[in-house]
């Protein structure tokens, strides 16, 4: 039987060893699945994927418009115009680069700047062809003159840079950030070391799948989700590894044997760390009903990730435990019969105040948040152009400037329109509105004819955006032309229609969700919905606070349609988390005493330890910020701030003071109290048999 208790551990350690050999070069490889192009996001039922499947009876070449701008303020030179001439020859012969579409330098009214128009194949590596483009243009280059790489391609190819290293640079902060976090909670070199590595391995396991569910096209995976599902395992790792290594150490001070603390430990919170975890995934799995095929891919994405830090908190980190022991602890070893520090300090006088005077505390923190929420309005969630996505100075933003300066700001990056060659002309008419500076007609094929319109606005500027808008209410309504528009601008009005579609689709479905989910947990249904209320209440003031932080403190242009929905799925599907555990611990409690009494014990004793989850996992995610990518700064801060709100005012104060004021009621229908003394003080010392 000894034998047994240790073969069982050790035998899980070396699975373990075996699947990070095997799951870890594949966190490195993700990169090789990504696609961060806009139109591979859409649905297929959106116009522009419409526009760009009709387009190939035009050419079976897929043309990614990258447009190259030279400036001189004093005006151009013929000197600059013989070396443009030049490095437009050169261009032409870049391997990527389609042939037969010539490459002319076309200087400005003002006489200042020159464009060149470079018509790069979308298939095969466009990033690397554009790196290409750019080498080429930056050979030889007259002093005084300004040349710069623009357009979608060059946008694209930035984004891309933005995300070179996001493997090694995640890692290496969140890895940072968990190690400090937890030697400054359990002040040990090696604890830290252990749940590390746990979190290695998930990461490893979950890098593993996704690559291969990526590459056979099951789903698409993008930067952003990539960035995401790092930071998500390691935050939920390191969070279940908190809860369980909290109740282990507990346990050692009950028992002298280390492989029953492990068993009872892992009992006591395997129900709350894998309802949470199952929240979470249901969750994140209700993206799955999202128009957009990167949403879509993001479900799945952060639910293996979620997945793979639940399997290995829950088997490798309780075997490694289990081998180790108290010295997992070393200096500060929990020897048995020692009295467990959980049971007074800060969250024993937190429980105090919270049974001392519940109404007003409850009422307190309410009115805190709605003084939050009222600031919901100001969030700029309308979009924003694509070269305010970098937060750093690039190529394409600044060539973007020039560009629109001295040209059309559309130019380069046309919008398209395909329809009926019969209404050729009454669409070209049609199409004449304000914000288009021209159209004009550049093939005919199989009935249908293909226009282009340049836009007087920057391609992905708001403005822009508004003038397709118009553009195809304009020539939807041509009699018989059945024309559709499509372009860049196109895709991102699409994607942003798409976006809010999703919003006012998939939030309700998650609420659903997480309140049956919660109901089974807690076999109540009160309970549930008061959970989900204080939640959203949470969420709402987040979203406020971030919207006063973004428009006055950051600076920020505005923000991505997607991220109230993305906030919204991270930041309840998170916050329940806590609640849940702490929920569980004072549902327990309640059964052997009455709801106040568990109450006031479960949050004395939970107190610590989800506040260091909190911590660890806002903390985890404000290291997105580390990339230059407005759409995860954003994310960063808004899941930070409110998993701290969350944890240090909802979860601490608001929950548990509404628990105690409505009492056994909360449990409805269930009669899960015995009594409800009126009496009030301190919390009383939690007991050491219910799970945390």
């Amino acid at each position: 039987m000894r034998r047994i208790r240790w073969w069982v551990p050790a035998l899980l350690v070396v699975v373990w060893l075996g699947l990070g050999a095997v799951g870890g070069p594949f966190a490195g490889r993700l990169a090789d699945v990504v696609t961060n192009d806009n139109s591979s996001f859409l649905p297929e039922a959106a116009e522009a994927t419409e526009v760009e499947h009709l387009q190939r009876q035009f050419s079976d070449q897929q043309i990614l418009p990258a447009v190259a701008v030279a400036e001189r303020r004093s005006g151009v030179t013929k000197e600059d115009l013989d070396f443009l001439a030049g490095r437009a020859k050169a261009l032409a012969q870049v391997d990527g680069v389609a042939t037969g579409v010539p490459i002319v330098p076309k200087p400005s009214d003002d006489g200042r700047a020159v464009q060149l128009v470079v018509p790069v194949l979308g298939q095969g590596n466009p990033v690397e062809v554009i790196k290409q483009v750019r080498a080429e243009l930056s050979k030889g280059v007259p002093d005084g003159l300004t040349v710069l790489l623009t357009g979608p391609g060059g946008v694209i190819a930035d984004l891309v840079s933005a995300f070179d290293g996001i493997d090694g640079l995640l890692l290496l902060v969140a890895g940072l950030v968990v190690v400090v976090i937890l030697v400054a909670v359990y002040r040990s070199p090696l604890l830290p070391l252990l749940v590390l590595v746990s979190a290695v391995f998930a990461l490893g396991v979950a890098a593993f799948v996704v690559y291969q569910l990526a590459k056979h096209d099951v789903f698409k995976l993008n930067g952003q989700s990539q960035g995401i599902l790092f930071i998500l395992v390691f935050g939920a790792a390191t969070d279940y590894a908190l809860l369980l290594v909290s109740r282990f150490r507990e346990e050692l001070r009950d028992t002298e044997d280390r492989f029953r603390a492990v068993r009872t430990a892992w009992r006591a919170t395997i129900e709350p760390i894998a309802a949470s975890a199952g929240t979470v995934i249901i969750g994140l799995l209700c993206l799955l009903f999202s128009d957009l095929r990167s949403n879509k891919g993001l479900g799945p994405v952060a639910a293996i990730g979620i997945a793979s830090a639940l399997l290995a908190s829950m088997t490798f980190l309780p075997a490694a435990l289990a081998l180790v022991g108290r010295a997992a602890f070393w200096p500060f070893v929990p020897h048995h019969g020692t009295e467990a520090p959980e049971h007074r300090g800060l969250w024993g006088w937190v429980a105090g105040r919270v049974g001392a005077r519940p109404r007003l505390i409850w009422v307190v923190t309410t009115v805190v948040l709605l003084a939050g929420v009222a600031f919901v309005p100001q969030l700029k969630a309308n979009g924003t152009a694509q070269t305010d996505l970098f937060l750093t100075e690039v190529d394409s933003a600044r060539g973007q400037d020039i560009l629109s300066a001295h040209f059309p700001g559309g130019s380069g990056s046309p919008t398209v329109i395909v329809a009926r060659s019969s209404a050729a002309e009454r669409v070209i008419d049609a199409a004449r509105i304000d914000g288009v500076a021209g159209v004009v007609p550049t093939g005919e094929k199989n009935g249908l004819v293909l226009l282009q319109a340049t836009l007087d606005a920057p391609s992905d500027s708001e403005k822009a955006i508004a003038t397709v808008d118009r553009l195809r209410t304009a020539v939807h309504d041509v009699p018989g032309a059945d024309a559709k528009v499509g372009g860049q601008t196109a895709i991102q009005l699409d994607v942003q229609s798409a976006s809010r579609h999703d919003r006012s689709l998939i939030i309700p479905i998650v609420l659903v969700v997480i309140f049956v989910v919660l109901s089974l947990l807690l076999r109540a249904l009160v309970a549930p919905l008061l959970l989900i209320a204080t939640v959203v209440l949470s969420f709402g003031a987040t979203m406020g606070v971030s919207a006063l932080v973004f428009n006055h403190l950051f600076g920020f242009p505005g923000a991505d349609t997607a991220i109230p929905l993305f906030g919204f799925i991270f930041l309840v599907a998170l916050g329940i988390d806590y609640n849940i555990f702490l929920m569980t611990r004072v549902r327990e409690e309640t059964l052997t005493s009455d709801t106040r009494t568990g109450t006031l014990r479960g949050l004395a004793v939970t107190g610590g330890v989800i506040t260091s989850a909190g911590v660890v996992l806002a903390a985890t995610f404000a290291s997105l910020s580390v990339i230059p990518v407005l759409f995860l700064a954003q994310i960063a801060f808004i899941v930070a701030f409110g998993v701290l709100l969350d944890t240090v005012v909802v979860r601490s104060l608001l929950v548990p003071a509404l628990t105690v004021d409505i009492g056994r009621r909360i449990w409805w229908p269930a009669k899960l109290s015995r009594r409800a003394p009126s009496e009030s003080g301190p919390a009383p010392e939690p007991s050491r048999t219910a799970s945390p």
